[in-house]
């Protein structure tokens, strides 16, 4: 389940690869995308929204698929509980990590772990509109007429041992995420797709509470 929730929290962050995606031309102007996308992040207080997961086994034909909710409140507090077909709930709040899976409930502190503690780091600089500087990773812009997208290559050690490609698509309109894909050594895809999304809409502090 470490995948999941770690794969959550990178679902506001980034993606990878050599070659010029299908539909996409490269963006000449990044500067100009790392200003515009730093002005609107720094704007934005909270999203809500739901989600969907689709995950591809390199060792299974089928592929499996769970939605849920997300909320996100800056600058460092997330949730994201999976309804179907399971219950696993992850709450990030400050340096407090909360993960539900099932009957199972787990605490722990990112400060404690340089795993946590960079994931944690990463979603900060997503929100903050720091991402495109995290010296972790080697980006390219892409676009197309209604979106961007962001190919980061990950260069920080522990991070390549996990992931080749996490690749990015922001809605042009307001620069939410729109879409979020994990490419694994191991050959394990993971697409994530947010749907319904609400920008700077109240979301009670009950909702990050840690049991």
């Amino acid at each position: 389940m470490y995948k999941i929730w770690c794969g959550a929290i990178f679902l506001l962050a980034c993606i990878t690869c050599s070659a010029q995606p299908p539909g996409y031309a490269i963006l000449t102007d990044a500067s100009a995308f790392e200003h515009s996308f730093s002005q609107t992040t720094a704007s934005t207080e909270s999203i809500r929204a739901d989600f969907s997961q689709e995950k591809s086994l390199s060792l299974l034909s089928e592929k499996i698929n769970s939605s849920g909710k997300f909320w996100f409140h800056k600058k460092d507090k997330l949730k994201m509980e999976y309804l179907k077909p399971f219950s696993y709930t992850l709450i990030l709040n400050a340096d407090r990590i909360y993960i539900r899976d099932g009957e199972k409930e787990t605490k722990l502190s990112a400060s404690s772990n340089n795993a946590f503690r960079q994931v944690n780091h990463i979603l900060i600089d997503c929100v903050s509109g720091n991402m495109l500087r995290n010296p972790d990773f080697q980006y390219t812009v892409y676009q197309n007429p209604g979106h961007f997208l962001i190919l980061l290559r990950p260069l920080a050690r522990n991070l390549k041992a996990v992931y080749k490609n996490i690749n990015i698509v922001l809605d042009k309109t307001d620069y939410s995420v729109t879409a979020v894909e994990l490419d694994e050594i191991s050959g394990d895809r993971t697409t994530l797709r947010f749907l319904n999304k609400e920008i700077n809409v109240p979301i009670p502090e009950t909702v990050f509470a840690i049991p």
